[in-house]
């Protein structure tokens, strides 16, 4: 099916009597998407409103918010029954249980295929980033994108292959290509640029004394956390230390262990050893080069007996040895 029959087949879920909610797990790319989303439906439905649920404190995803989208709103300050039309971009239903609070017209995704129930889906996990299936949409539309959505969907096209290095496809380099004439670049030169927070040197001062390696493994356990994107930027960062061919930086936040996994590519796939070796205590997934789980703590619990902080260092890296170190894929 090509783009423009596919773009035809979403659009027919609309009319002008929808109330449309996009619901994201917020960063650059499920941003960027939604706003793309947001333009297709201009004048062709009631109301699209883009609603996220995760925290967002990491400097660069604020400011790209800020200079971009800056009415999306924390979901628990939408009335979802206000809305009668459900949109996800850049996850599936069974990434995040808060997914599971809605029935979903339409999924739109990069990642790998899981169980998907809705009217319309277009999944993708070739694709480097969701941000390029959005903006395929957006050139069978014939439209021109803003030089803020351009912006916002080079970002994610960028964020999301790690400047073209990981997980990448042709169609992400002609949509980057694409989005390069329309794009302001002083908004993507701005967001690229956002500065860490003292708190977020002090915090990544603390996961390079603690770190430890472990078979070319770079594990940091950093107990509670009330910022989890501090995880993301650790374990981005470990991946570029020599020698280092995988990161995996945990934490707890709101009774939940938050686990981000990286790894160079070259090895058994981050995705897969997450989903292999967390998923049955809770969601665990992801692409090749990089993975996230989000676990019950009792449900870990039921397993290990006792949960403390050190306790779950030691299950994550069992886990993460048993796993990743069995045959290459």
């Amino acid at each position: 099916m090509s783009n423009l029959e596919k773009l035809e087949k979403f659009l027919a879920l609309f009319n002008g009597s929808s109330k449309v909610l996009i619901v994201i797990n917020a960063d650059p790319d499920s941003i960027a998407s939604a706003m793309a989303v947001k333009r297709l439906l201009w004048r062709k439905v009631n109301e699209v409103a883009i609603g996220y649920f995760n925290p967002i404190t990491r400097p660069d995803n604020l400011t790209m918010i800020e200079l971009t989208e800056p009415g999306i709103q924390f979901l628990e300050a939408i009335q979802s029954k206000d809305f009668n039309k459900f949109v996800i971009v850049d996850s599936q239903p069974d990434h995040n249980e808060i997914f599971k609070e809605f029935e979903f017209d339409a999924v739109i995704d990069h990642h790998p295929l899981s169980i998907v129930k809705a009217g319309f889906s277009d999944i993708r996990p070739d694709y480097g980033a969701n941000a390029t299936i959005l903006t395929e949409y957006l050139k069978s539309a014939k439209i021109k994108p803003s030089q803020k959505l351009a912006a916002a969907l080079m970002l994610g096209i960028k964020t999301d292959t790690a400047d073209f290095t990981r997980q990448a496809c042709l169609n992400d380099i002609r949509a980057f290509q694409h989005l390069y004439k329309y794009a302001d670049m002083n908004i993507v030169v701005k967001v690229e640029r956002a500065l860490l927070t003292q708190e977020d040197l002090d915090f990544l001062g603390r996961a390079i004394k603690k770190r430890f390696i472990l078979n070319n493994r770079a594990f940091f356990h950093a107990s509670t956390r009330s910022k989890p994107d501090e995880l993301v930027m650790v374990a981005d960062f470990f991946l570029r230390t020599a020698k280092v061919n995988w990161s995996i930086v945990s934490g707890v936040f709101e009774k939940k262990l938050i686990i981000i996994i990286r790894n160079d590519g070259l090895r058994k796939g981050a995705g897969n050893t997450a989903k292999e070796a967390f998923s049955q205590f809770g969601s665990a997934g992801g692409h090749k080069t990089m993975a996230r789980a989000e676990l019950d703590l009792s449900l870990i619990r039921k397993a290990i007996k006792r949960v403390n902080q050190n306790a779950l260092k030691n299950w994550i890296v069992q886990k993460i040895e048993e796993t990743a170190g069995k045959k290459i894929e």
